[in-house]
């Protein structure tokens, strides 16, 4: 896998935000059926301040929110609930997936509500984050039913607990 990690906001030093991505990137990649060593993505570790900005500029919704995707490609299915399209190699020999930011700010504050590790909470958004870069979503109905089952399952095989559960 080629994961570029960068972290603006030095509270994300004292996480590992790199290790969490690549546990959670593994468990994703392997349950999906994608080759791992061929997956390239880049993490963005911020803050509210700076989610809010990213947010801002490209939902053009300039408040704090947990984690947000660019994917490299559009590979959202046609039909609502059907499976995205598979992501193809690019010159490099890597599936070029695109980019995740994450605020620490924001997900303390879910973590802490939910009563969760902040590190399980950290590994479920770069799930959640990286589905999106494969062409998931949840606007639609039957999508979100998709996506939401495949982070159920995938975070299982990581040992954490269903998110959507209570």
């Amino acid at each position: 896998m080629e994961l570029d990690v960068l972290c603006e906001d030095p509270r994300w030093a004292g996480v590992d935000l790199e290790a969490l991505t690549q546990r959670a990137a593994d468990a994703a990649l392997a349950y999906l059926g994608m080759d791992g060593q061929l997956a390239m993505f880049s993490v963005l570790g911020c803050d509210d301040a700076r989610i809010s900005v990213l947010n801002g500029e490209f939902r053009g919704k300039p408040s704090p929110t947990n984690v947000l995707s660019w994917p490299s490609e559009d590979l959202a299915a046609a039909q609502d609930g059907g499976a995205p399209q598979a992501p193809v190699l690019d010159y490099s020999g890597y599936f070029d997936l695109g980019d995740i930011a994450i605020s620490f700010d924001t997900c303390t504050r879910e973590a802490e509500a939910a009563g969760k590790p902040f590190a399980d909470h950290v590994c479920h958004l770069i799930v959640h984050g990286l589905l999106h870069l494969l062409g998931y979503d949840h606007i639609r109905d039957l999508d979100a039913t998709l996506m939401e089952h495949n982070e159920t399952v995938i975070l299982g095989k990581l040992g954490l607990d269903d998110p959507y559960r209570s």
